[in-house]
């Protein structure tokens, strides 16, 4: 199955849907969103990272910022805060405008520590520049900018099958303008939409029966 692309979701949408799917339903279907610590830091870190302007190169190594991907197959389309093109005239691909092949390395820029989600987006931005690059991307990249350290990620066929799972689960969702329930958790606290997500709307059957709560208390 192939999507429009007026039907495509936003790559990065997978990060919010492994950590909540009621947060993700509330910023992409309900178009809510609240700033806090932990988002502000993470958007000063990727307004270098995604430069589209900037493209370098050093030796062997082509570095481009920004790079807008997308996947008809899974129905999305994002960018990439970094790809590296490096040069391996054995088994890597030929770019257009370049001369000789490169495999591809894509690198994300995330604020905290290594979180499976981070992973889950990766391997998302790999497989959408598989698709549009026609090559194969065994490995990729996340940079923390708490530790300071460049994680290497092996993108194996569970994080890939998990992926495709989100996604059809995520268009199933969004088609049906569905934002679910979740259990309130301790990492609720950690959300910049607490204070709008309602936890306490989860424990009721009904709106009719959160109304008639509600006004049983005044």
């Amino acid at each position: 199955m192939a999507y429009d692309e007026e039907d495509y979701l936003m790559l990065s949408g997978i990060q919010h849907f492994e950590f909540c799917r009621r947060q993700w339903a509330l910023i992409h279907i309900e178009q809510q969103w609240e700033e806090n610590y932990l988002t502000v830091s993470g958007e000063l870190m990727h307004e270098k990272a995604h430069d589209k302007d900037f493209t370098e190169k050093r030796k062997n190594v082509i570095i481009t910022r920004g790079m807008p991907i997308f996947s008809r197959e899974m129905g999305i389309s994002g960018e990439c805060d970094i790809v590296e093109f490096v040069r391996d005239d054995k088994n890597g691909v030929e770019i257009f405008g370049r001369e000789g092949h490169y495999s591809i390395e894509p690198v994300e820029y995330k604020h905290g520590e290594l979180k499976e989600a981070d992973i889950f987006q990766l391997t998302a931005e790999a497989m959408c520049l598989e698709e549009m690059l026609c090559c194969e991307i065994k490995y990729g990249y996340i940079f923390y900018g708490k530790t300071r350290k460049r994680e290497k990620i092996e993108l194996t066929e569970e994080y890939r099958n998990q992926v495709k799972k989100d996604f059809e689960e995520m268009h199933g969702y969004f088609k049906r303008k569905y934002t679910p329930n979740v259990r309130k958790t301790k990492a609720c606290n950690a959300c910049s939409l607490k204070n709008i997500c309602l936890p306490k709307m989860n424990t009721f059957k009904s709106a009719k029966s959160y109304i008639d709560f509600m006004i049983g208390e005044e």
